[in-house]
């Protein structure tokens, strides 16, 4: 067996374990010299090596058989842990470990898998850069002058770099999803409500969604199988079984030319391969996205985030939490509700009860109608750009939103509640491209064997 642990994925790590050729703990002692070799990145906010490697040995000697027995994987640190501080990457809560693990770390620690670290995170999850004000800007291992991506940066940068295999980040509106194209890996967001979702420090408890990220889709698969309780395995399938939707309008409008170009080639290579390709639009759509997305997440997260104080940190009040926030966009953003501009009730119920479910009505009659099997696209506009363009990124020759124009691509999905996956794109010259494919809310299954065809065929 090699000695070159980086190389394995959590799926060949695990049947490495359960062989005898590599010890838990040489794995995990190997991370812990690959996390001192990239500390520079940022990418962990709380790591204990001797911790690593000791619970490496003791969960695989407790149950070697379990099916993730003495795995060590990073969770994004909004994830409650009892191992390791919760800190939502700020202030007030940099030192606040809770009392109970989140759902998803319990059902992970069934499996016989653990927590090995934090990853760091945009602060508060509320933000796409990882340029946080209070634990340090995030860099992405491509080229460290550059962001990763966020908000579950950390998470992105770890596995990208190969400090970790595999890990869990959390999706509001593309949190996992973009870290993993800007960093040239792997981001699921499942379907809302497929896996648990307490203990999670809160954005909105509509969207809010834990997702895996990895470098294979076999360990998208394997975490997704573990985390929902649906251990039935993912046959296989030929490219040439599936029919996906191109929607030219809005998606691909505006696009970095390297985006462009690297996108077209993998649309005709996966045409190549079988698939069949059909143009679609989504009509009617646009403005019921536009007074979803940001009245649900203001509205809710004035409410969700101090029920989750009031419950996991009763010592922190949420004005103490208000005034310690360090970026000044997160802090922005908070405080643009704590006025008379605060979102309003009747446009969050209208939000809820009106638009969502024209969204949804749209988006299934027009997979019904081409009979798709998902929706194909760039997960971002742009690659990544320089650390510290928090307002502003440059995207051909013209200054635009760094925010609105990330989360462009991604925030339909995320607020229908539908699944989607972002894959890296094979590029030969220049930054990650991810590839993003979405399905039918609850076809969750259906969208991982896709994106395992399409894994085979982009790597052709």
């Amino acid at each position: 067996m090699t000695k070159d642990y980086v190389s394995l994925d959590a799926s060949a790590a695990v049947a490495a374990f359960k062989e005898g050729s590599v010890s838990p703990i040489e794995y995990a002692e190997a991370i812990a010299d690959r996390a001192a070799a990239n500390a520079d990145l940022n990418a962990l906010q709380s790591f204990d090596p001797k911790f690593l490697v000791r619970t490496a040995g003791q969960t695989f000697e407790a149950n070697p058989d379990a099916r993730l027995s003495g795995l060590p994987l990073v969770a994004k640190d909004n994830i409650n842990t009892t191992t390791y501080p919760t800190s939502g990457g700020t202030q007030v809560l940099l030192e606040h470990t809770p009392a109970t693990d989140a759902g998803v770390v319990k059902t992970l620690a069934e499996s016989g898998c653990f927590i090995g670290a934090k990853a760091g995170l945009h602060e508060l999850a509320f933000g796409i850069t990882s340029n946080n004000a209070v634990t340090g800007p995030i860099l992405n291992p491509h080229d460290k002058t550059l962001i990763p991506g966020g908000s579950s940066g950390g998470t992105a940068a770890a596995i990208a770099s190969g400090i970790f295999p595999a890990g869990l980040g959390t999706d509001t509106g593309g949190s996992c999803r973009i870290p993993a194209a800007l960093c040239g890996i792997i981001g699921f967001r499942p379907t809302a409500g497929r896996y648990a979702g307490d203990g999670i420090v809160p954005i909105s408890h509509t969207r809010d969604t834990v997702g895996p990220l990895a470098r294979s889709m076999r360990d998208i698969i394997l975490l997704d199988q573990v985390l929902s309780v649906e251990t039935a395995e993912i046959e296989k399938a030929d490219l040439s079984r599936f029919t996906l939707g191109v929607p030219r309008q809005v998606f691909y409008d505006t696009l970095d030319p390297h985006v462009t170009n690297t996108v077209e080639a993998q649309l005709l290579n996966l045409s190549a391969q079988g698939a069949k390709l059909v143009d679609v639009n989504f009509d009617g759509i646009w403005d019921h996205n536009e007074a979803f997305s940001f009245p649900v997440v203001f509205y809710e997260v004035m409410r969700d985030l101090p029920a989750y104080l009031a419950q996991h940190a009763p010592s922190v009040s949420f004005q103490d939490l208000i005034d310690a926030i360090g970026s000044p966009d997160v802090a922005g953003a908070i405080g643009s509700q704590l006025g008379p501009d605060a979102m309003p009730e009747a446009a969050y119920r209208a939000a809820i009860d009106h638009h969502r479910p024209e969204m949804r009505r749209i988006y299934g009659a027009v997979f019904e109608q081409h009979g798709l099997d998902a929706i194909v696209f760039p997960t971002t506009p742009l690659p990544a750009r320089p650390i510290g363009q928090d307002e502003t990124v440059e995207l051909n020759a013209e200054q635009v939103p760094t925010f609105p124009t990330y989360i462009r691509n991604t925030d339909l999905g995320s607020n229908i509640g539908a699944p989607g996956l972002s894959l890296p794109c094979p590029v030969t010259s220049g930054l990650p491209v991810g590839l993003e494919f979405d399905g039918l809310p609850n076809q969750d299954r259906a969208l991982l064997a896709l994106a395992q065809a399409a894994e085979q065929a982009m790597s052709l």
